[in-house]
């Protein structure tokens, strides 16, 4: 169930963030050689393909980081009390 809240609460930002670069026109590059390389095309397209080719191959890296924060996650979690061999006496 919190892996549900956690995609829903993630869903929204991820929304505007998409409507935000689908609704850009001009070519804002990532670094200066991009930048670059975008300023003497007068093509939004172009420019439009770009900024999505640079989002497409930023998903992997982002998914293994959040992947391994998951998995840190998950195995650094206590344990449940009800299970211990030895409860603790008063």
């Amino acid at each position: 169930m919190n892996i549900a809240r956690i995609a829903r609460g993630l869903l929204v930002p991820v929304l505007i963030m998409g409507a935000f670069l689908a609704l850009e026109a001009t070519g804002l590059a990532q670094c200066s050689m991009c930048r670059a390389s975008l300023a003497g095309s007068n093509n939004p397209f172009f420019i439009r393909n770009f900024n999505i080719a640079v989002l497409v191959l930023l998903t992997p890296p982002v998914a293994i980081f959040c992947s391994i924060f998951i998995v840190l996650k998950r195995h650094s979690a206590p344990e449940d009390d009800a299970t211990d061999p030895d409860p603790p006496t008063p």
